[in-house]
């Protein structure tokens, strides 16, 4: 699209995790638009790589280093950005992750399993690894959204957008502690919106369904490239037939942004090839 036509243009776009991949993509429909764009990350490297790749490209970017869950990083990230580009008037909270300790071995546990020392039932999920993938996900959105939603605070059109997940909408098996805090995102989302609708900030979050990443693709499937059982379970209960594409995000993306979706607020967008609309038979 031609930047000058867009509404878009000329805004200032904060994207925690910016170099993750569903968060690049995101990235680069932004600055198509000609958003300017702040990339945070815990790696200062590829934060920076990223927006070097993103500036070659036309647009107007900055990687910085900010762990989402140390607010003094935020704060001093906000401070670069406010100087190098301007007050943030978008923020994706894209930062998330899982962590196999706070995922069960079995979808279903069957009678004899507690004997069975080689799995990881219910009863054996570490609380420590629990409690990490909730704050990354939960926590890793509130701290952002503190620090960055005070520059939105009497200035017009500024959006926040979450990333919550369909594990929100209906709890995936094995995955308990990803889904708790991917619902308790759902929740804090339309918890803002009413919070700050006298505010002038619109508060949405999108919710993707299956795409393929680092963080899951030995999971989804094979060396060879072939699905695993779970990824043909997926698969099979996605009625498009496949998984998403990074670049599948992006339109509800700029509709959410849009100034014209000013009526918007407060609800979680499933892209999600019908995942969620799907009962399975």
């Amino acid at each position: 699209m031609n930047q000058q036509q867009s509404s878009l243009a000329g805004k200032v776009a904060v994207i925690t995790g910016g170099y993750g991949t569903l968060c690049q993509a995101l990235a680069k429909a932004l600055a198509d638009q000609g958003v300017k764009i702040a990339i945070l990350g815990r790696n200062l490297e590829k934060a920076q790589n990223f927006a070097s790749e993103l500036n070659k490209l036309g647009a107007k970017a900055i990687g910085i280093k900010a762990d989402v869950l140390n607010k003094e990083e935020l704060e001093q990230a906000n401070f670069e950005i406010k100087e190098k580009l301007g007050p943030c008037d978008f923020l994706i909270n894209g930062a998330g992750g899982n962590h196999p300790n706070g995922t069960t071995t079995k979808p279903i546990m069957e009678e004899g399993d507690l004997e069975n020392k080689s799995l990881k039932t219910f009863f054996d999920l570490d609380l420590e690894g629990f409690k990490y993938v909730f704050d990354l996900n939960m926590l890793g959105t509130l701290l952002p959204t503190q620090v960055f939603s005070k520059e939105m605070i009497g200035r017009a059109e500024c959006t926040i957008i979450n990333i919550s997940s369909v594990a929100a909408i209906k709890p995936l098996s094995k995955v308990l502690s990803y889904g708790s805090a991917k619902a308790a995102i759902s929740n804090f989302t339309e918890w803002l919106a009413v919070h700050f609708s006298q505010m002038g900030i619109r508060v949405n979050a999108i919710a993707p369904g299956f795409f393929l990443a680092n963080q899951n693709r030995t999971l989804l499937t094979n060396p060879d490239g072939s699905l695993t059982p779970r990824g043909q379970q997926i698969i099979q209960n996605t009625p498009l037939g496949r998984f998403g594409k990074p670049e599948d995000l992006n339109s509800t993306l700029l509709w959410l942004l849009d100034p014209k979706s000013a009526f918007v607020t407060g609800i979680i967008v499933p892209v999600d090839g019908g995942f969620t609309a799907y009962s399975g038979v």
